[in-house]
């Protein structure tokens, strides 16, 4: 470990030396969660909570512009409901909590702890569309969900999680897909606007597809570890479910019609998404669009006359302009302790201000993601500190797009493939049959990540078994 690391924050683990307990030291030290007393579940404490509420903000407001309305259905789910389309069930029966007494008495029927709302839903809309009218229904939920995992990592992958999942139904096949696409469409941009996360779009192959989708869409994102993230999905659920559940509508021509259907959905892993792309030795870097705090005062020789009194009125000046700001005016730590601190929390934009400062009229604006230090004229000082906040969100989403493209293997051999699998995202031909899936996930550990929309013709012949090749896909490790 370096000198220069030891003097920051010697207390977690370097990156280089295990990723993976870096991650755990930072989400504990950083105060975003903790560990409940049942395996699996998290407590995301309020600061880890807040990064989530600026995540549905940004999104909900995106889901309402589309035309979208928030609902809200039952946590339980009867079990005939849950039963009663095949692939669907078979998909998430091993997953599944379920309840079987209310109170001292044994339940007529088992329900399930919802670890997706298909069909809860598709009951309900049974009911409520009747005609050509009523379309399309676009609905979404934000709520919680449950999934007994047996290996579990806060916010990658944990037994209960938050997120939004919406459900639409349509008069056509075409609308049905366009929703889908259009929905993907507002995850990639927000992924890269707003997180700072460039993804790769595509289709999921067949083996990785929603359980009961036609098709599924997905956003994928890299690590700094090398491993990818599926980071939002969208699936065409065409007419599989509106058939089980007898979702009919009466269209103009006078004919009963079965709804064409689909859902989408994120989740709190885009949290775990956020630390490990853009994290650093001294501990979260945190895009500004979902900072709790994006500027923290840090008062210098606070006990000096008239420090604390100008800190609060720049507080109020950025606070006046919008800016997400805190004044730690703690009187027990040091200013240094203090950096280390908001560092480790990743707050976007530090303020300084002291005794010298103030005769210069001025202030410290110091970047977390690349720790440049600004002095800047507190005349002005609200247009200059958003002009920072946006450079931090630009250099964030530049330097990930450089690690994500640098990180980017094409192969055309399994040498290269191996040795690309173990950086990053590989590039790859493949024939289209399971067989070769399995084969190369056995051989390699790496999944196929999707089919991009922009395919690229890097060889003509499948990696795994040297037969002609349908498609280009991304492969990877994952979490």
């Amino acid at each position: 470990m370096s000198k220069k690391k030891q003097e920051y924050v010697a207390h977690i683990t370097s990156q280089e030396e295990d990723f993976s307990q870096w991650y755990t030291d930072v989400i504990l030290k950083a105060d975003l969660v903790d560990y409940s007393p049942v395996k699996g579940f998290m407590v995301i404490k309020p600061y880890g909570y807040a990064i989530w509420e600026n995540i549905q903000r940004e999104l909900d407001d995106r889901f309402k512009a589309t035309g979208h309305k928030n609902a809200y259905f039952p946590l339980l789910i009867p079990e005939s409901l849950l039963a009663k389309e095949e692939e669907h069930v078979e998909g998430f029966a091993p997953e599944v909590a379920w309840v079987t007494h209310g109170g001292d008495e044994k339940l007529a029927e088992r329900l399930v702890v919802r670890p997706t709302s298909e069909t809860i839903i598709c009951s309900m809309y049974s009911k409520w569309i009747q005609s050509y009218r009523d379309l399309p229904l676009l609905y979404n939920q934000w709520c919680n969900v449950v999934r007994w995992e047996k290996s579990t990592r806060p916010f990658l992958r944990t037994s209960e999680f938050l997120w939004q999942e919406g459900h639409t139904a349509h008069a056509t096949q075409e609308e049905a897909q366009e929703e889908t696409l259009r929905m993907l469409e507002v995850y990639r941009e927000f992924a890269y606007n707003v997180l700072a996360m460039p993804v790769v779009t595509g289709q999921k192959t067949e083996k990785e597809k929603f359980a009961g989708a036609l098709s599924t869409y997905t956003i994928e994102a890299l690590m700094q570890d090398g491993k990818a993230l599926q980071a939002g999905t969208s699936h065409n659920l065409a007419q599989h479910f509106a058939k089980v559940f007898d979702i009919q509508y009466l269209d103009r021509d006078g004919q009963l019609k079965y709804v064409w259907q689909t859902s989408w959905g994120v989740s709190t892993r885009l949290i775990g998404g956020i630390i490990m792309v853009h994290g650093d030795e001294r501990g979260l870097v945190l895009p500004p669009k979902v900072a709790p705090i994006q500027v923290v005062i840090v008062p210098i020789a606070m006990h000096k006359e008239g420090v604390l009194d100008k800190a609060k009125e720049i507080y109020n000046i950025l606070a006046d302009a919008g800016i997400r700001v805190e004044l730690d005016d703690r009187d027990t730590q040091s200013p240094g302790w203090k950096f280390n601190e908001w560092e480790l929390k990743g707050v976007p934009v530090r303020l300084e201000i002291g005794p010298r400062d103030m005769e210069k009229n001025q202030v410290v604006l110091v970047r977390r993601d690349n720790m440049e230090k600004t002095f800047a004229a507190i005349s002005g000082l609200e247009e200059t500190t958003l002009g920072i906040i946006e450079e931090v969100q630009k250099g964030l989403l530049d330097k990930a797009i450089k690690m994500r493209d640098e990180r980017t293997t094409s192969a055309k051999d399994m040498a290269t493939f191996k040795e690309g699998v173990n950086r990053g995202f590989v590039k790859a031909m493949w024939c289209g049959s399971r067989e070769c899936e399995d084969a190369i996930k056995d051989e390699t550990g790496a999944t196929t990540r999707c089919i991009p929309f922009d395919e690229e013709q890097i060889d003509d012949k499948c990696i795994c078994c040297g037969e002609k090749a349908k498609h280009m896909v991304y492969f990877a490790k994952a979490y």
